[in-house]
Formats: C-alpha cells, sequence, structure tokens
C-alpha cells in the first residue's frame, strides 16, 4: 500500500504542474524576479531590509546611491519623485521581457518571506501589475470618489510597493517627466484611477494585503504569529500573510518592533539570530589599540551609595588609558565625593573634565557640552552616558558595548522588583512611554536579544561617528517639550537612527532616589526599604548568606548562638552615626526615654529611635535576625518587636561595664559594632548560670540568646579603648 500511496502523490503532484502549464499559468522561475529600491543613504533600516532580502536570497539592485535625496519627507508633504526617475533610467537598461520587477522602499520595509511565495500569489492576483493598498487615501483626499470600490479590502493605492512585468511597468512609468519633489503616489493614483490606462495596463491593488502590508491605518490589524520556529506577521482583519512589510507614514516605530523578529530575527526555538553578526571583537586588540572611550558621568539629584558608583567604575575591565571622564555634578552634597574620587583616581584617566555645582549648568546643557567635547575630539570613538543612580554590576559592560558595534546601545538595567526599566519599547501618540507587547518579557528575561526600541536612557553608548555625521546639531538635549532623555531620542528617531537595547547579559540595576533624604552623616543606612539590594551589598556581612550552608553559626554557651550579620561599613557607619548625633546617656537610673522614665541596669547609650532610625532597624531585625531566629530556636516564630534598640558606650572611665541583670526580652540581640584588640581591650560577655563568657567579640557579628528567666548575664570590664555594642530586646 506504501508504495502505491507515493506513486499516487507524485502523479497528483505531476497534474497540478501540467495543468498549470497547459492553463498559461507557469510557475515564474524565481531568477526572473529582480527587486529594485532606492537608498540615497545608507541608513540603519536599509542595512535592515538587506539582511531581510539576504536571509530569503533576493536579488537587489539598489539604485541612487550617492545621490542627495530631493524627493521630500513624505510626514509634511508628497514627494517621492526621484524615485520613479531613477527606476525609469534602470529599466532601459533590463532587456529581457520575462524579467518581473518588484519595487519597493527599503528604509522602513523588510522581507517576511521568499521569492517564491511572493511569485506565487503575484500569478494569483491574475494582473500584470500589482500595487500595495492602504486603508487611507494619500495624497489628495479629493479624489476617493474616483477610486473603484472593492467587495473586501483596502481601497486605496499604496506606491511604496508594487510588483509587476517589466514591458507593463516600462508602459506605466514612460509619462513620468515631473520634477524630484512631486508625488510619485499621486502619479500612480492617477493611472489607477482612470479606468481605460487601469484595464490597459492591466493593474490591481493587493487589497487583503496577501503580498504588501502598509502599516499605516492598520496597525490593529497585524501580529505576530509564531509557529514551528519561524515568525511571520499575520493580518487578522483578512487572514493573510503578506511577504513585503513596510512602515508607512508615522509607523516607523511599529516597523521596528516588527523587525526585532522578522524574519526569523528572534524566534522561541532560537533566541537572537541577530546578535552576533558584524561584531568587533576586542580580544584581538592590543589595550592600546582599545577604542578610546568618554565616560559621561551626571549627577543631577541627591542619590544614595555614590560612593559604591565610583568604586564600581574602578572596576570597569577596560584600560583606563582609553578612558576619559566627564563629570557633571549638579548637587553640592555629592562634592566631596567626587573630589575624593578624582583626588585619588583622576590621574589613571586619560582626561579628565569636571563641572562643579558653582558652575550652575543645567543639565541638557551638561549633556549637549559633553557630547560636543567628544565630537570635537578626534581621539573619541564612544560617548559611555553614565548616570550616577546607574547600579553596573557587570564589570564587562564596556567591553560588551563596544563590541556590539552598533550606532546606539544601550545595556538593560531594571529597578528591584518593579517593572520599571532604562528602555521604553512603544511610545504614546504624543511621544511619551507606551508599553509594547514583549515589554514584560524582555524586562523579565524571557525573551533575551538585542532589540530595536525609541527609547533609552540613564546608561547608553553613542558611536562617535554619529556625532559627527547625523548628530551634529549642538542642542540634542535641550527642547522645550520634553526633558533631555526625550529630546534626545526624539532627535535620534527623527535622523533614522536605530536605538538598541542589550539584555543578552545581566548589567545591573537602577537605584531609587524618590525618598533619599540628606538630614544624618551616613544617609544611604536608612536605604534599607528604597533599596533593599544595594543596602544589603553594603551592609550585610558577605557571609551572612551561607551561613547555615557552611554552618558559620557558632553555639559557644548553651542557647547562645554567635554568627556574622554586619560589615565592618555597617559598624563603622552606625558608630559615627550615633557619635556626629552625640547626645549619650548620663547612665543614670532616670531615664526619660523609656516608659516609666526608671532603667534598673542603665548604659551609656543611643536609642535608635533618637536618631529616627528605628523602622529601618526592625526592617533589619525582620530581614536577616528573625530567619536565624526561628531555625535556632524551632516552633519560635518572630515579628521581630522590640521597645528598646540603642547602642552602648563602654569606656575605662566613663562606663567600663554592667552588672550583672536579666534582659526585658524573649531574646536579646548584641551586635559588636568595633573590634576587640585595636579598638578597645577587655569586654565581653559572661552567662552567670552557666559560667561562660565570649570574651573576644568579633566585629559585626551578633550575638543572640534568651532574655527573661535563663540567661542571667554581665558585662565585662573595658580595659582601654572605646567599646559599641548594638543591643535590641526583641519581643519585651
Amino acid at each position: 500500500m506504501k508504495p502505491s500511496f507515493l506513486f499516487l502523490l507524485s502523479w497528483m503532484c505531476l497534474c497540478v504542474v501540467s495543468s498549470l502549464a497547459n492553463s498559461g499559468h507557469q510557475l515564474i522561475p524565481e531568477e526572473n524576479l529582480l527587486v529594485l529600491t532606492v537608498a540615497t543613504k545608507e541608513t540603519d533600516g536599509f542595512g535592515r531590509f538587506l539582511r531581510s532580502a539576504k536571509y530569503y536570497n533576493y536579488t537587489v539592485k539598489v539604485l541612487g546611491r550617492g545621490e542627495k535625496w530631493r524627493g521630500g519627507d513624505y510626514m509634511s508633504a508628497p514627494g517621492g519623485g526621484q524615485k520613479l526617475r531613477l527606476l525609469k533610467a534602470a529599466l532601459l537598461d533590463i532587456k529581457s521581457e520575462h524579467q518581473i520587477i518588484l519595487f519597493i522602499d527599503s528604509y522602513d520595509v523588510v522581507f517576511a518571506s521568499g521569492p517564491k511565495e511572493l511569485l506565487r500569489k503575484f500569478q494569483q492576483a491574475k494582473h500584470k501589475v500589482v500595487f500595495s493598498s492602504e486603508s487611507l487615501i494619500w495624497p489628495d483626499r479629493h479624489l476617493e470618489d474616483k477610486y473603484p470600490h472593492v467587495r473586501e479590502g483596502n481601497r486605496f493605492l499604496g506606491s511604496g510597493g508594487f510588483i509587476g512585468y517589466i514591458p507593463s511597468i516600462k508602459e506605466m512609468i514612460a509619462n513620468w517627466t515631473q520634477g524630484d519633489s512631486d508625488s510619485d503616489q499621486l502619479f500612480f493614483t492617477k493611472i489607477y484611477i482612470d479606468p481605460a490606462k487601469r484595464i490597459t495596463l492591466n493593474i490591481t491593488l493587493d487589497s487583503k494585503c496577501r503580498l504588501f502590508q502598509n502599516l499605516h491605518g492598520a496597525l490593529d490589524e497585524v501580529v505576530l504569529k509564531f509557529e514551528d520556529g519561524r515568525v511571520r506577521a499575520r493580518n487578522v482583519q483578512y487572514d493573510t500573510l503578506p511577504v513585503v512589510l513596510h512602515g508607512n507614514g508615522p509607523t516607523k516605530l511599529q516597523m521596528n518592533y516588527l523587525g526585532n523578529y522578522i524574519p526569523n530575527s528572534w524566534t522561541f526555538e532560537t533566541g537572537c539570530t541577530i546578535c552576533h553578526e558584524n561584531l568587533h571583537p576586542l580580544s584581538s586588540l592590543k589595550e592600546s589599540e582599545y577604542p578610546l572611550v568618554m565616560i559621561g558621568i551626571f549627577i543631577q539629584q541627591p542619590t544614595p551609595f555614590v560612593t559604591v558608583f565610583f568604586e564600581r567604575l574602578l572596576k570597569l575591565q577596560y584600560p583606563q588609558n582609553r578612558l576619559k571622564i566627564f563629570i557633571y555634578n549638579h548637587e553640592p552634597h555629592h562634592e566631596h565625593q567626587v573630589n575624593s574620587f578624582l583626588q585619588d583616581h583622576g590621574s589613571m584617566y586619560k582626561d579628565v573634565k569636571y563641572i562643579q555645582p558653582k558652575e550652575e549648568m543645567d543639565g541638557a546643557a551638561a549633556r549637549d557640552f559633553a557630547f560636543d567635547m567628544c565630537r570635537k575630539d578626534k581621539e573619541c570613538d564612544y560617548f559611555f552616558n553614565l548616570e550616577i543612580e546607574v547600579v553596573l554590576k557587570n564589570e564587562n559592560t564596556l567591553k560588551i558595548l563596544t563590541e556590539q558595534n552598533l550606532p546606539i546601545v544601550a545595556p538593560m538595567i531594571t529597578r528591584g522588583g518593579r517593572l520599571w526599566s532604562n528602555f521604553w519599547g512603544a511610545l504614546s501618540a504624543d511621544g511619551y512611554y507606551a508599553r509594547s507587547e514583549d515589554y514584560v518579557d524582555i524586562v523579565q528575561g524571557r525573551r533575551v536579544g538585542l532589540w530595536n526600541v525609541p527609547y533609552v536612557s540613564s546608561v547608553y553608548l553613542v558611536n562617535a561617528s554619529l556625532l559627527r555625521t547625523e548628530l551634529t546639531d549642538y542642542k540634542l538635549f535641550t527642547s522645550q517639550s520634553f526633558d533631555s532623555d526625550m529630546a534626545f531620542c526624539h532627535s535620534v528617531r527623527n535622523k533614522g537612527i536605530f536605538m538598541y537595547v542589550n539584555n543578552l547579559h545581566t548589567f545591573g540595576r537602577m537605584l531609587s532616589t524618590e525618598n533619599y533624604k540628606m538630614e544624618h552623616l551616613h544617609n544611604d543606612l536608612w536605604q534599607i526599604f528604597e533599596n533593599p539590594v544595594d543596602w544589603q551589598e553594603r551592609y550585610i556581612h558577605e557571609n551572612y548568606t551561607r551561613m547555615m550552608k557552611d554552618k558559620l553559626i557558632e553555639n559557644p554557651c548553651p542557647d547562645v548562638y554567635w554568627f556574622p550579620v554586619f560589615t565592618d561599613l555597617a559598624c563603622n557607619h552606625l558608630v559615627e552615626e550615633m557619635e556626629h548625633f552625640g547626645r549619650w546617656s548620663g547612665g543614670g537610673n532616670v531615664d526619660t526615654r523609656i516608659q516609666g522614665g526608671y532603667e534598673n541596669v542603665p548604659t551609656i547609650d543611643i536609642h535608635m529611635n533618637q536618631i529616627n532610625f528605628e523602622k529601618e532597624w526592625h526592617k533589619f531585625l525582620l530581614e536577616y535576625v528573625a530567619p536565624i531566629t526561628e531555625k535556632m530556636f524551632p516552633g519560635y516564630y518572630t515579628k521581630a518587636q522590640f521597645e528598646l534598640a540603642f547602642v552602648v558606650r563602654y569606656k575605662p572611665d566613663e562606663q567600663p561595664s554592667l552588672r550583672p541583670h536579666h534582659d526585658a526580652s524573649t531574646f536579646t540581640i548584641n551586635i559588636a559594632l568595633n573590634q576587640v584588640g585595636t579598638d578597645y581591650q577587655g569586654g565581653g560577655c559572661r552567662f552567670l548560670r552557666y559560667d561562660c563568657s565570649i570574651q573576644a567579640p568579633r566585629k559585626g557579628w551578633a550575638l543572640m540568646h534568651p532574655g527573661r528567666l535563663t540567661h542571667y548575664h554581665e558585662g565585662l570590664p573595658t580595659t582601654a579603648g572605646v567599646r559599641y555594642i548594638a543591643v535590641t530586646f526583641v519581643d519585651p
């Protein structure tokens, strides 16, 4: 049965081909198709068009290379006549009567399928010339009544794409004698709406978008279709799969979105297929041959963890003698941090320029000034824009971006726990943020690649050649309508320059600056709510997260546990904050700070609520102490409530020790804030019932023990120096 079935199938296929041939509809050979397009400049869009043509093996001839464009901009007024002049001249050189010509735009066009499908659909149209269609009439709406009606589909002609036999196309444009700035679409429209010419030339429209999809007026009709490892654009209105996609009129950004996927640039099966094209690897270069990058650092508002920002800058894996540093600082609060960085490390870089707050330059002007510095500097190959609130965790970021060899590329960064990022996937009608269909998937890493987007901010790399050619306008960031980043991106989009965001790697995140207050000595301590990840990296001991796995919790006395929790810096900052506040208690029994006003076992201390740190301290206890408590004391669950949390100071000539006592707590946390042997001598804690002492407290380690009844204890004498501890009576 199997051989008979195969024989029958083969016979049926032969019959179909024979039937087509006998009926005069023999399949057109692909080699008969020639794609003609006009491109006076090799824009990013043109490169995308050629890449799609190469993917499907189209034969393309480009007209007008090197010419100045005089055909208008299509957005404000009709134009395009220059294309017809170039086409008319090119057709004179084509002698074959069997040639099929596909004439299309290129800057905003991609192929979604190959020549075989295109030619098959062209033959099925049964006309000599087929134009793309539109639902909107352009450029003369007064001609609407003269258009023939269609039973279903788009009614109006679009000149951005047509296909036909060469004799018919030659005849169609033979009478073109107008100027370069005259309207090609109006010329073709008048031919089409003339019944006699339409019949003589045998012209029709691709009304149901089987060959051509113009996006203007049809955005709601077009969706991406992922199937069997391929990506197509599907017109849901007519259930068709167009071969040519055209972002005509004001739909360039939607075309960019579709171009992120078509033709098979990204699929669920393959991921990104173009991400490693045209790379410029640095591995083959000597460090002295690396591109010279000017890093522009912009500080416009009070920002946490500025010192950490500069520490990370120093760790960038890029030769520092191939970096120039531009720093714009609008915030006097950060002058000390900037000056410290420049004083300690400025000489490591090839050059440094610092604009201080006293110069009173606004942010947009500073960005324009920085770009112009790079523009005029013949050594400058790239400008790397870096806002102070960017947490750049990937030390290879600069290498990755320069190797990408793109006009403008941003490493994707996000704000922890939110869908906020440094790019927009789409724009609203008024030029502000809109969410693209793939935005969430890109931000959350379910789609990974290089994405052509309409807006980037905060951190991005600009090829300096653009500043000297396309982006020569000095005031790229200055606008009456938009903020500086929006103004810049608006200028870039208007030039047809593509901006990409890269989420192939994990690059970092963005700090929240919304509730950053400057009323303390070490304001970063208060960032546990706003920037919890950065707070943890700065202040929580590096061994904390592996405490359980590596069994770092010690048990020096019965039911007493000892574990690392604070970094040295956290200890230093807390001590310095208390000394800066300076209002230490007198160590007497009368204490108006506590309920009842009387302390049985007084210490010289400052309470957390005196420096407005009690909410942050409670958050710290919940996040970093409560989980340990629940592990060490099974069955006990705590909300880490407290009435007393304070920093104690012990000095030989002030209060060297503390007499035996019970704590008013279910359990107590006691964190050593400085180092025995270095900062002080003596000290420690002795549990009298067990005759067990801890006499060498480690800085940043927490001692956790039960409070009432069982763990009667005393503070051992400090014999020299000053000892600081942070004490909390939890669950009183």
